[in-house]
């Protein structure tokens, strides 16, 4: 299509609309004749909407794979006027965050990240850049959360506690057709909600409920409403801007909860009992009261507690319901797990993170779950905080730079057959679990995910719990669900049937 059809197709918008159009094709030609010379090859956009209108037609994810067979695996693309370099193989992207860490390390920051946090210029952990706040903030939070039962016997309890607390909602559907999405929402946010609010939430709770509603709206988010976010013109194209509005009103409703939760903490503060991550925050943030520039202020609380409840609850869930669909799809498989359950914990006996070295089939087959469906097969955006030459092309500082996981998982000199499932690639000839670097499905580097840790405690203990316990089924008549899952913000199942018998 010429720039001529386009200027044709969005005369119907109006002649305020046009003329804006206009203007704006005019600033986005002089940015792009300005562009850097020697960029990593990719394909043409258009002024202004660079390749959106591309991106947004189809499924991304095969799209640059198509582009990568033609650019290679380091090319460039234009998320409107946003010129984003995208990494496509594992090599690349290791040589990029690991060898050279320091280069891509960092976040682009404009005036759109300020509108995925409501609050102005607060980026928190994830959307901060890389430099001394953000080295300060992530080595609190680690510490924090180790302090709070990361990697010990204490957190196993609560996460176990919540695996029964599951099992137990799904006794209640008596052998009935069922959907679990909902249920496993509700236990893996319980688990965030001990570490960060010291409490848990009955699964009937109305504020419980709206929390997890406004949560899956946002990570529900289409390309287009993201791109709107990103760039601010998009949303004057015709249905965005509501959906949009709605986003930004379900993390305003999110922001406000966690306001609401620090104030309550605030004003029952003692500096000798600190019982979660709030309480941890208040105290650092009235040590550092005298400092000039304190990096841990009011504002920078609620954005970084708003990130850890978001990332803490979604991406688990989303990845245990992926889990479930597989052993549903593949019952041999599914068999041979609770086989190797049966043989080291017994019916009785409650699963604990040492007992992991004594299962590789379940590891595998997690790790096979972690593979095939990477729940965030785009990476948070990263940027070049120098002017940096990389693979002989010249990429200048705060170029945007996109880390393909899917490209990683599905690639075929890697995994033979990559969308099969099939945990025994991850198991050598005698029958041992092998631990393979290229999966990156909590990226690399020093913007690795804070929460790897506890995800992966989750999905080992909550897996292992419900097959312990039941087998899991197709509904009687079910069509079987596809294994194509649906691309948004987070990449998930399409809604599925099950039933779950109790084991013996």
């Amino acid at each position: 299509m010429s720039i001529l059809s386009y200027i044709y197709m969005f005369s119907t918008f109006g002649s305020l609309q046009v003329a804006l159009l206009a203007v704006l094709c005019v600033v986005g030609t002089l940015v792009l004749w300005g562009r850097p010379r020697n960029l990593p090859p990719g394909p043409r956009g258009l002024p202004i909407v660079g390749n959106a209108l591309s991106l947004i037609k189809g499924n991304r994810l095969l799209l640059f794979a198509e582009w990568s067979k033609k650019y290679g695996d380091v090319f460039t693309v234009h998320y409107g006027p946003r010129r984003t370099v995208l990494l496509n193989s594992y090599a690349a992207i290791h040589e990029a965050l690991v060898k050279n860490a320091e280069i891509f390390s960092s976040r682009p920051v404009d005036s759109s990240q300020s509108v995925l946090n409501p609050e102005e210029n607060i980026l928190g952990i994830i959307a901060e850049p890389y430099g001394p706040t953000w080295k300060k903030h992530r080595k609190f939070a680690l510490m924090s959360l180790r302090d709070f039962g990361l990697g010990k016997r204490s957190l196993e309890g609560t996460i176990l506690e919540e695996a029964r607390a599951l099992g137990d909602e799904i006794c209640q559907q008596d052998g009935g057709a069922f959907c679990i999405s909902q249920m496993m929402q509700n236990a893996v946010s319980n688990i965030i909600c001990s570490i960060v609010f010291g409490c848990r939430y009955e699964y009937d709770d109305k504020t419980f409920k709206e929390l997890l509603k406004a949560m899956q709206r946002v990570v529900s988010a289409k390309l287009v409403e993201q791109l709107a976010l990103w760039y601010r013109p998009v949303s004057i194209l015709p249905g965005v801007r509501q959906p949009c509005q709605e986003l930004k009103n379900s993390l305003a409703k999110l922001m406000d909860h966690i306001k609401e939760r620090i104030k309550e903490h605030e004003e029952t503060f003692n500096p000798n009992d600190i019982r979660d991550f709030i309480d941890a925050f208040l105290l650092e943030s009235k040590q550092q009261e005298t400092d000039d520039s304190p990096t841990f202020a009011e504002q920078q609380h609620a954005t970084i507690v708003y990130q850890l409840f978001l990332a803490g609850t979604d991406t688990t869930s989303t990845t245990l319901r992926w889990a479930l669909l597989y052993m549903i799809l593949h019952p041999d498989i599914q068999e041979k797990v609770q086989q190797e359950i049966d043989s080291v914990l017994g019916p009785n006996q409650e699963p604990s993170m040492a007992h992991r070295s004594q299962m590789p089939y379940t590891e595998a087959t997690l790790a096979e779950v972690l593979r095939l469906a990477p729940v965030v097969p785009l990476s948070v955006i990263h940027s070049t905080s120098n002017d940096t030459t990389f693979r002989s092309y010249n990429i200048p500082k705060n170029t945007s730079v996109l880390v393909n996981i899917w490209s990683v998982h599905h690639d075929p000199k890697l995994w033979p057959e990559p969308d099969k499932f099939d945990p025994t690639r991850f198991l050598d000839d005698a029958g041992k679990y092998v631990k393979r670097a290229e999966v990156i499905t909590f990226s690399l580097g020093r913007r690795v995910c804070l929460g790897e840790q506890l995800a992966r405690m989750e999905l080992f203990l909550i897996f292992t719990a419900l097959l312990q316990r039941f087998s899991f089924k197709l509904p009687e008549g079910v069509t079987k669900p596809s294994e194509e899952g649906i691309h948004g913000a987070v990449y998930q199942p399409v809604p599925f049937m099950m039933t779950a018998e109790p084991r013996e």
